[in-house]
């Protein structure tokens, strides 16, 4: 499985970083999180410095991508050759969102029938864009899903190992990780977190407006 972690400038550091090495806790042969950016180097938004491992096309063959928040974010959906770089496809592939990230998903209209998770910062941005902002840290629907604030990103690794690889692989991952003294409370609200929303069919936004 190769999972795609789009990284650009501007970055949150947390949104990559934490999906990346929780994903790439499954030990699977072809199994491989990378972190995915438009440009050789990108730097985030407090200046760490980080070497793409591949470039944006790789999407095109990725089973699961998942975009990552940054304070460019706003203005970075705004350029329609970034854009076209970016052909994602949830009939074939999960497609997620971290925080402000959520504003591609929008812009690539995946979002039209769904509510989405975000940050506080960027809600007001995705709410004139007419989508139903949801005061939880994730929500999925089909091949489709959203994360808000930037420790739900381990909700959003989890929803991927669980759909690519089962529960138990989401367990193990979440067993590493996981505050010493604290595992089970930890991992078993993860679990029931993104659990309910394994195999669920896609909904329609109404339905969950607040």
């Amino acid at each position: 499985m190769r999972i795609a972690i789009l990284t650009f400038d501007g970055f949150n550091e947390i949104d990559s970083f934490v999906a990346a090495y929780m994903i790439n806790r499954v030990g699977l042969p072809g199994w491989k999180a990378e972190i995915t950016c438009p440009t050789p180097v990108v730097e985030s938004a407090r200046g760490v410095r980080v070497s793409a491992q591949q470039p944006l096309e790789v999407v095109r063959e990725a089973d699961a991508v998942l975009v990552g928040s940054g304070r460019l974010t706003p203005r970075l959906v705004e350029d329609r050759e970034l854009l076209s770089r970016l052909p994602l496809d949830p009939r074939r592939q999960l497609v997620g969102s971290q925080c402000s990230g959520a504003l591609f998903l929008a812009k690539l209209g995946f979002l039209d029938t769904l509510p989405a998770c975000t940050d506080r910062l960027t809600r007001p941005f995705l709410e004139s864009a007419g989508v139903s902002v949801l005061e939880q840290p994730f929500f999925a629907s089909g091949n489709v899903a959203t994360a808000g604030g930037c420790l739900s990103s381990q909700y959003l690794a989890t929803w991927v190992l669980w759909r690519l690889a089962g529960r138990d692989a989401a367990q193990e991952a979440l067993t590493y990780v996981a505050p010493v003294g604290e595992e089970s409370e930890y991992i078993s609200r993860a679990l029931r977190v993104v659990g309910s929303f394994i195999d669920e069919p896609v909904v329609d936004a109404a339905a969950w407006q607040r």
